[in-house]
């Protein structure tokens, strides 16, 4: 069974860092695309950033472009989100995702929407 665990939300001030984690269960990561996308209260789910399964291809929302960065580490089965300079507009339930398995021809290849596994959130909430 595919799993998806995030992990390190909390509570922090404006301006203050955190950095999420996403460990997966019943597959490699290897081969996937992963991405993080958030959900702030009575909005929509938004893509936040995605990173692909060869590291070439790294892709930010322009919300958090030079504040957040995304990395992934294959050996242990973890895609990170360290989140840095943090807005109260930051605040939302964050949930990491991935899709795949992609061959050689598709290891660039970051997904714009659709991804096939989810992970059930962790809650961010930025306030002074």
């Amino acid at each position: 069974q595919l799993q998806l665990v995030e992990s390190g939300g909390g509570l922090v001030q404006p301006g203050g860092s955190l950095n999420l984690s996403c460990t997966a269960s019943g597959f490699t990561l290897d081969y996937y695309a992963l991405g993080w996308f958030r959900q702030a209260p009575g909005k929509e789910r938004e893509g936040i950033s995605c990173i692909s399964s060869s590291h070439v291809t790294i892709n930010y929302a322009d919300s958090v472009k030079g504040r957040f960065i995304i990395s992934r580490d294959n050996a242990k089965n973890t895609v990170y989100l360290q989140m840095n300079r943090l807005k109260p507009e930051d605040t939302g339930v964050y949930y990491c995702a991935a899709s795949g398995p992609y061959g050689i021809s598709a290891a660039n290849y970051c997904p714009v929407g659709g991804m096939d596994s989810w992970g059930k959130g962790t809650l961010v909430t930025v306030s002074s």
